[in-house]
Order: structure tokens, then sequence, then C-alpha cells
């Protein structure tokens, strides 16, 4: 086997785990590249898929150039986080309401070893629903993140 069939085998299997934001609602260009897309700052929206009426907004860096336009650039792991209640707020089924919590959402923010991560706590004595925004990476994680708070009896 081959590093070219390894190196594209690892590619495939990181695709099924890369999920994408459900709605761009906006961008800013941040830095001027001479070859390539612009640096930006992208703001997501995310629907919380087991809770009806929450939707969590992502703001995150994401990198132009050359290697931002063919996918292989690494964004950085600095993000902010706004999750509100957007309608009657509803759980639908089961939410893991244990201390590890549940991952929401996942996207890909370098080729094959680095992501972003939400994940939702449940804070019972306060009836509230806690969002984490966080970053994964192969060796090493990053401590930045963000937090948001949804209540569910407001």
């Amino acid at each position: 086997m081959t590093i070219r069939s390894i190196v594209a085998a690892l590619a495939l299997l990181a695709l099924p785990l890369a999920a994408q934001a459900q709605t761009r609602v906006g961008e800013v260009s941040t830095t001027f590249r001479l070859v390539g897309p612009n640096d930006k700052v992208l703001v997501e929206r995310y629907d919380d898929p087991k809770v009806e009426g929450v939707s969590c907004y992502v703001s995150r860096a994401d990198t132009g150039g050359l290697s931002g336009a063919v996918g292989l650039a690494e964004d950085p792991s600095r993000f902010s986080i706004a999750c509100r209640a957007v309608g009657a707020v509803r759980i639908k089924g089961e939410i893991d309401r244990g201390k590890k919590g549940e991952e929401v959402f996942s996207e890909r923010t370098s080729f094959i070893f680095k992501s972003m991560r939400v994940t939702r706590f449940f804070d019972a004595e306060k009836q509230s629903l806690v969002y984490l925004v966080w970053s994964t990476k192969l060796i090493d994680g990053s401590p930045y993140n963000a937090v948001a708070v949804v209540p569910l009896n407001s």
C-alpha cells in the first residue's frame, strides 16, 4: 500500500464525520490574500436535531489563500457560540443527561486531523441546556472554547 493510497483512505474515512452547517448566515473578510480567497469569519446556524426550537449560531475563522481554496488549510481554533430558543422548546426523544454530554454538531476545520464540535449538556438543577463549542485535534486539542445556555422553562 502506497502513501498516496493511505492518505486517500484516511480522507475518505474523515468525510462522513464532517457535518456541514445547516445555514451559512453570513461572512466577513478579515485578511486580504493576493492569491486565493481572503481569510474570513463565518457565521453559521445549526439547529439542534433533538431539541425542537433551539438554534445555535457559531462564528469561526476560515483560512483563505491557496491552501484554503483547495481545502488543505487548518482553521484556527477560535470561535463563539450563541444558542437561543427560536420557538417553543421541546425535547424530541431522549437526550444524554450525563456529565460527558452529547455531541450535537461537528465540522472539519482541517483536511483530516482537526474538527470543531458542539456538545450539549443538561443542567437538571437549573432546567437548562448548555452548549459547549470546542476543538479536537489528532494529537492535542485546543483550550479555546465558548458556552451558551438555553433555559427550558422560559
